[in-house]
């Protein structure tokens, strides 16, 4: 630790150098992955623009179903942005999310407004494909950094980044009713540019950096916490009130004002935090040799012989080729090699609790527009669902992340046995769909929201703990490919062909059914009825999964996982005192140096 004299003001000189520190900071890359990620969740609109998709392009149920199954399926695959990461820095696989977000909506948007000639299925399923596996390589890009930067505090981190991709459905709806009014076809161009534009701004704000010691680091992500919870507050309570009465468009103009202005207030607290960096450099380094202490030598060599010890005393294992180790896999928080891990049973039961849980709540959510209009809610109300699930899939991802970080620390309770109870929850968000009552589609969207957030998060932490972060990137890419899998079985097989058989069923009363161009239409409780019973059971057989899997790390979570990675920092923090305070009488050191 540094002790310094009092002192470190800051003048009208220091505000250039103090700005660079600011955006060169691993504060100011914090507050870039938010906006980036709070732009990411564009697939979770799905359920508002998909009539209109259903509408212009004449599909029926079971194609349209087919449609949001490769939306899944873009979503999910991520090995290439994985395998991508592994050879080239975070901000080219940024950009290339960038381009593919922008081609993918952009070319849906052109087909659908009628701007090109109808396109054939396949090429539709293309397009909304690309368009959404460029989540991925924000994923990857942002994601994988800040863990890598952040490893310490991992769960609160991840749980703010995915709480804020969660949240941005909401977000987004909001900015394009005041853009667009209400014109569906202008939220799949709105998706296509909004993201893209973002992501090439803060682009080279995404990078890798040291991980230093910060006792503190915990209480910063809790202030940006409290912003993003009044954020989600401020929309729930939007959302309330639009249901009540539309806004004029005056209105959605000055609510999307007030949502801009939640979302950049974090740069504040990076500003905050940034400032208090430098006035502790400026300190160290106007400070005379004798005032300057650092921790005693023999600490640090003591740390840099206990760090060598470790690496000589690794398994040899490792200087061997992958293949000849493949089930000889290193203790759990260890750095597996990729085989290693894909063919563990780890991960195969996070396998299919994938399947199970995520490939049924991306079901629900593709079909709410489908299932509002079956069980008779409004047009409005189908809006109104899709922001529910939006907010509360922020609320599922930030309550994931610290509240499993709480039960981690001080009671060593497990994650996976924290998503074994989230899995049992949205067994009952499943029910409430498939028993409706009077307003139990509200319900199911709060608790399905809160599940698949939760869920995403949990697959997504779970892995880098068990696995290392050596080849996160593309373990984290390789462990969500259950949910196109998942996903295509309930939305095509199951819902698409049992909502089409009921349809059928009905055509002898015109009441209920029309086949026109719309394709065939359900209304009644029966049309989901059967596929959210079955979802049901699949979601309680992921929860025994997780179960399974609680009982087989149980050991490993008792444990302190992040030890190596305090090492690391301590080791990195005595090596930037050093070099500090060998500059302390050098009057040409500049204080904005990295810290």
């Amino acid at each position: 630790m540094v002790v310094t004299a009092a002192g470190g003001g800051f003048g009208k000189s220091d505000i250039i150098p103090f700005a660079g520190q600011v955006l060169r900071g691993r504060w100011f890359m914090m507050f870039a992955s938010f906006i980036i990620m709070g732009s990411a969740g564009g697939t979770f609109l799905f359920g508002i623009y998909s009539k209109e998709i259903k509408r212009s392009l004449g599909y029926d149920q079971k194609t349209l179903n087919l449609l949001g199954s490769f939306k899944d399926l873009g979503i999910s695959i991520g090995v290439l942005a994985g395998l991508l990461a592994e050879v080239t820095p975070p901000w080219f696989v940024l950009l290339v999310g960038a381009a593919l977000n922008f081609t993918g909506y952009f070319m849906l948007w052109l087909s659908v407004a009628g701007k090109v000639a109808k396109p054939p299925v396949w090429q539709t399923c293309l397009y909304i494909c690309m368009g959404a596996n460029s989540q991925n390589f924000v994923n990857t890009s942002v994601l994988v950094t800040c863990v890598k930067n952040f490893p310490k505090n991992r769960g609160d981190m991840m749980g703010l980044l995915k709480g804020f991709t969660g949240l941005s459905a909401a977000v987004m709806t909001q900015l394009y009713l005041a853009i667009y009014g209400n014109d569906s076809k202008s939220l799949i161009l709105f998706i296509g540019w909004l993201p893209s534009v973002l992501s090439i701004f803060f682009v080279y704000s995404i990078r890798l950096m040291k991980v230093v010691r910060g006792t503190k680091e915990r209480r910063v992500f809790i202030k940006y916490l409290f912003v993003a919870t009044v954020l989600a507050i401020f929309i729930m309570v939007l959302i309330i009130i639009q249901k009540q009465k539309p806004f004029s468009h005056a209105g959605y103009v000055a609510s999307a004002t007030v949502v801009c202005f939640l979302h950049l207030l974090p740069l504040g607290i990076t500003i905050q935090e940034e400032l208090k960096i430098w006035n502790q450099k400026k300190e160290i380094l106007q400070s005379t040799p004798a005032e300057v202490k650092i921790e005693s030598s023999r600490e640090v060599v003591d740390t840099n012989s206990s760090l060598k010890l470790v690496d000589a005393e690794k398994p040899k294992q490792l200087e061997d080729s992958c293949f000849s180790n493949i089930f000889n896999p290193p203790e759990r928080g260890e750095d597996y090699t990729i085989l290693q891990a894909l063919l563990s049973i780890d991960m195969l039961l996070l396998f299919v609790v994938t399947f199970s849980g995520m490939g049924t709540s991306f079901t629900a959510i593709d079909n709410l527009g489908q299932i509002g209009e079956s069980l008779g809610y409004p047009d409005h109300a189908i809006s109104t669902f899709v922001s529910l699930v939006s907010i509360w899939n922020y609320v599922g991802r930030v309550c994931a992340g610290f509240i499993s970080e709480i039960l981690l620390r001080k009671w060593k309770i497990p994650r996976t046995l924290v998503m074994a109870f989230v899995l049992l929850l949205s067994c009952v968000g499943f029910l409430f769909i498939a028993l409706p009552f009077p307003g139990a589609l509200y319900i199911a969207s709060v608790i399905l929201g809160f599940c698949l957030g939760a869920e995403a998060l949990f697959i997504l932490t779970i892995i880098s703990e068990l696995f290392g972060l050596k080849h996160y990137s593309t373990l984290f890419n390789c462990g969500v490919l259950a949910i196109p899998i998942g996903s295509y079985v309930f939305n095509v097989k199951v819902a698409g062909v049992i909502y089409d058989n009921e349809a059928l069923k009905l055509t002898k009363t015109e009441e209920f059914v029309s086949k026109s161009a719309k394709g065939l239409t359900c209304i009644g409780k029966q049309c989901y009825q059967s596929t959210f019973l079955i979802m049901a059971a699949v979601a309680f057989v992921g929860t025994l999964a997780s179960l399974i899997l609680a009982l087989r790390t149980r050991k490993f979570y008792q444990g302190d996982i992040y030890k190596k990675y305090r090492e690391d920092a301590i080791a990195n923090s005595n090596e930037t005192e050093i070099v500090l305070s060998g500059n302390a009488d050098n009057s040409k050191t500049k204080p904005d140096q990295t810290f």
